[in-house]
C-alpha cells in the first residue's frame, strides 16, 4: 500500500511537471499583436497628443505593434520621429519604414517590437503614377520559446478605386508566400471582407477574425461588430486586420478593437495568438 502511494505521489509529481513546462512552453509561444492607424500624431483633436497615443499601445500590453500613417520628422508633426517618440514611451524597440518623402520629411509605417530585431526589409508596393506610394515594412524577430517570426505592417491605398490596393494585396501574396518562417500580416488595409482586396489576401493568408478563438475571447468580442475598427467614435466598418500563416502553425486566443475616439479615427486591433510547434515528420 506505501509503495503504491509513493508511486502515485511520483507519478502525480512528473504530471505536474509535464503539465508546468507545458504551460511555460505555450506561454512563451504566445504573442499580443496591435495594429493602429496614429493619423500622423494629430489624434482627433489636432492636439498632437502622443501621450494619448501611447496609452492606447502600453494598455494593450503588445509584443508586436504595427502603426499606420506614421510622419518622420514632417513639418506637420513637428519634426518627432514619431515612431521613435512612441516606442520611447512605451518601452519598445522602434523602426520606422518610409512609403514616401512628405512635408520636409518622410511617411509610412512603424514597427514597435518587444524583442530585439534579427532583421528587416522595407518592401515598397506597387501604386498608379500621380497616387500614394505604400510599403510593406517586415521585421524577423526570436520570441521566447527560441522560435523565429516574421512579422509584417503594412497600410493599403485608400482610394475608392481598389485597382492600387488589390495590385498592393497581390505584391504582398507574393513577397511573403514563400517565406521560410512563421509570419504575420497586420495593418490598416482600407477595405472590407469580402473585397476584392481582403479576398486576394485571404487566397494566402488566414484572417484572425474569421477565426474562434479560444477562451480567452471577452464577451464582447463575441459580438460581430468588436471586430469593426472604423471611425473610432462609433465603429461600422472593418478595414483594420491581422493575418497570419501558414494556418496551421496559429491559433487566435483573443481579438478585439480598442477604440479610443480621441487617440485616433481608427480603433486599435489586438489579436492574441498562439505559435504550434512545428509537426515534426
Amino acid at each position: 500500500m506505501i509503495m503504491r502511494r509513493r508511486i502515485t505521489l511520483i507519478l502525480l509529481f512528473l504530471l505536474s511537471v509535464t503539465l508546468n513546462a507545458q504551460s511555460r512552453s505555450d506561454s512563451s509561444r504566445t504573442l499580443r499583436i496591435l495594429t493602429l492607424n496614429i493619423l500622423h500624431g494629430a489624434t482627433t483633436r489636432g492636439d498632437f497628443d502622443l501621450d494619448a497615443i501611447a496609452k492606447v499601445i502600453i494598455e494593450a500590453e503588445p509584443d508586436l505593434v504595427a502603426l499606420q500613417e506614421v510622419d518622420f520628422k514632417t513639418n506637420r508633426a513637428k519634426k518627432y520621429d514619431l515612431v521613435t517618440e512612441l516606442g520611447w514611451r512605451a518601452g519598445l524597440q522602434a523602426l520606422f519604414g518610409r512609403a514616401m518623402p512628405y512635408d520636409g520629411g518622410e511617411y509610412g509605417e512603424g514597427v514597435l517590437s518587444g524583442f530585439t530585431l534579427l532583421s528587416s526589409t522595407n518592401h515598397a508596393l506597387p501604386y498608379s503614377p500621380g497616387n500614394e506610394p505604400r510599403a510593406a515594412l517586415a521585421v524577423t524577430v526570436r520570441i521566447a520559446s527560441g522560435d523565429t517570426v516574421t512579422f509584417v505592417g503594412t497600410h493599403l491605398d485608400h482610394l475608392r478605386d481598389d485597382t492600387d490596393r488589390a495590385a498592393q494585396a497581390k505584391a504582398i501574396n507574393q513577397i511573403f508566400r514563400d517565406h521560410p518562417y512563421p509570419i504575420i500580416l497586420a495593418g490598416d488595409l482600407n477595405d472590407v471582407p469580402g473585397s476584392t482586396t481582403i479576398n486576394i489576401l485571404e487566397s494566402w493568408w488566414a484572417a484572425a477574425f474569421r477565426e474562434n478563438p479560444g477562451s480567452g475571447l471577452t464577451v464582447a468580442a463575441k459580438k460581430k461588430t468588436a471586430d469593426f475598427t472604423y471611425p473610432s467614435a462609433a465603429p461600422e466598418k472593418k478595414i483594420d486586420y491581422i493575418m497570419f500563416a501558414p494556418r496551421q502553425r496559429w491559433r487566435v486566443l483573443e481579438r478585439r478593437a480598442i477604440c479610443d475616439p480621441v487617440a485616433s479615427d481608427h480603433c486599435g486591433y489586438l489579436v492574441v495568438l498562439a505559435l504550434r510547434e512545428e509537426a515534426r515528420r
